[in-house]
């Protein structure tokens, strides 16, 4: 198989195939969630678990003062990391055409070369991230094979989006297509690990709102 051939399967079979896997992981992950149900709460309530799911879902996202003297690094880069990623999928221009073929959608992209610092700005970040998982004794023992293969998946299509922009390494055909396998790597495998909560995050925190705010606490 050619490079240009490799390029064209990567762009078509495999980028179909990815897409169904992870949508249908995805649906299957949110009706696991939606049917597990829970007992019917007898108690008379207090509150409204309308109002405690809205307002949880938006409070969680501020750390506190407390959490943020405890573990300011980790949320610091955390932030810096998913911030990255997100304007560097969103807003760079390719990647915005892509989502137009797909959707039909399109909205205003960065510079190239804005989105290109981010990214690199993001890439240290999840170093750092890293560096302090296996510096740190209790994080580096709370952390299992999976946690390393979400922070590998993760990195991986930033670091072959910089070669590939940048032309280095390898032929341009086979640095994008690298890196969109290396994209396509990170869908498969979001419903099957830690990388789901970016679909299911918005629930989870909704549900444990809900059920604190119809006991009238504060969760």
């Amino acid at each position: 198989m050619s490079e240009t051939e490799f390029l064209l399967w990567v762009r078509g079979p495999a980028f179909t195939a990815a897409t169904v896997i992870m949508f249908a992981g995805i649906v299957v992950r949110f009706m696991e969630i939606l049917f597990l149900g829970r007992k019917k709460d007898l108690a008379e309530a207090r509150g409204s678990a309308a109002t405690g799911g809205m307002s949880t879902m938006f409070r969680r996202s501020i750390p506190d003062a407390d959490s943020f003297h405890r573990s300011g690094f980790t949320i610091i880069s955390g932030y810096v990391f998913h911030i990255g990623l997100a304007i560097v999928i969103l807003f760079f221009v390719p990647h915005i055409l892509l989502f137009k073929d797909i959707t039909g959608l399109s909205w205003p992209g960065l510079p190239s070369n804005v989105v290109d610092a981010i990214s690199v700005v993001t890439m240290i970040a999840l170093l750092a991230v890293l560096a302090h998982r296996l510096m740190n004794p209790v994080m580096r023992m709370l952390s299992g094979f999976s946690d390393y293969l979400v922070w590998f998946v993760t990195i991986l299509p930033l670091i072959t989006g910089y070669l590939a922009f940048h032309r280095i390494g390898l032929s341009a055909p086979m640095m994008l297509a690298l890196h969109i396998l290396s994209i396509e790597l990170l869908m498969v495998l979001i419903p099957f690990t830690k990388l789901s909560h970016m679909f299911t995050l918005w629930m989870a925190r909704w549900y444990n709102g809900a059920i604190a705010g119809y006991k009238g606490v504060r969760s």
